[in-house]
């Protein structure tokens, strides 16, 4: 095993990290400051990709889709939330995650009656196709690169944004005290569309951007949403910097357990059967250091809130 496969995996695990963490951030936002349990935050994620590969293709610009995917994740974000999610702040957890499965189910039919069943394609932009030289004489894709840089500039804006800021301010009361904010005269429901729509607006950008490394397809939120509550849970809810040491976490565990177990069970048994068995047993390992996390630490990593 080379030191540039070895590394290039490991890069591999952090560019999952990140995208996961643009998924987990809004999640937790959206628990943390409202109390909602959101199961349509992966078909938020849907629409983003969707928007960008749409509008690139009708103005052969990737950065005119990437914007599109901003506003139309944000904007469906937007509208949900003042439709749909305003009703259920008061129902308890069961009335929440029913509705939103059922907007899972409308916004997947609602997306295949636009765009059809057979998946989208979109293509790295020529600025960021090539690669970069790893050290032990790999290469790694420049655009995998810029996602991670996008990761990380994300992070320190919503760092900013929350410690530093008049909205940051009101979203930390938010998370402490709601009726409190509400009698000091904040428009709480302005405030909570403010927090969807930021949420689904770092989802629908994280949708944009793996569209562009895999094809874009109807229910392809969902196992990215699966994978984000992970990480909130291993985070903790309603932080950020639980979302994004989760998330980095949960992407290195996955990916390079895909990458080592095969290859290490391959010393003790067959070849043949080490793959299979090494491909099941990565699939639950993120499962089991969640487990392991919350066996000490009940709360997640940092959570905010009992």
């Amino acid at each position: 095993m080379s030191i540039a496969l070895l590394l290039e995996q490991l890069l591999n695990g952090l560019q999952l990290g990140v995208m996961l963490f643009l998924m987990a951030a809004g999640l937790t936002l959206i628990f943390g400051v409202m109390g909602l349990i959101n199961l349509a935050h992966g078909s938020l994620y849907m629409i983003g990709a969707f928007a960008c590969a749409a509008v690139a293709a009708a103005t052969g610009s990737f950065w005119i889709g990437l914007a599109a995917s901003l506003v139309a994740a944000a904007a469906a974000g937007a509208i949900i939330e003042v439709t749909v999610i305003r009703r259920l702040y008061d129902r308890d957890h069961l009335d929440q995650v029913l509705a939103t499965f059922a907007l899972i189910l409308i916004f997947s039919e609602g997306t295949r009656w636009l765009f059809g069943s057979f998946p989208l394609y979109l293509d790295i932009p020529p600025l960021l196709q090539g690669a970069v030289p790893l050290p032990g004489g790999g290469q790694y894709q420049l655009y995998r690169l810029a996602i991670i840089g996008v990761g990380v500039v994300v992070a320190l804006g919503l760092y900013v944004l929350i410690s530093r800021t008049r909205l940051g301010m009101r979203i930390r009361a938010g998370e402490s005290d709601r009726e409190m904010i509400a009698a000091l005269g904040v428009d709480i429901r302005t405030l909570y569309t403010v927090v969807f729509a930021l949420g689904a607006a770092l989802a629908g950008l994280a949708g944009a951007l793996v569209g562009a490394l895999q094809s874009v397809q109807v229910g392809m939120g969902e196992p990215a949403l699966i994978l984000a509550f992970v990480v909130i849970v291993i985070g903790g809810i309603g932080s950020i910097k639980g979302a994004l040491l989760g998330a980095i976490l949960v992407g290195v565990v996955d990916t390079m357990g895909r990458f080592l177990l095969p290859k290490a069970l391959a010393l003790m048994i067959p070849a043949a059967q080490a793959g299979p068995i090494g491909a099941a047993l990565a699939s639950m390992l993120i499962y089991i250091v969640m487990a392991l996390i919350l066996a000490f630490r009940p709360s997640g990593l940092f959570a905010t809130q009992s």
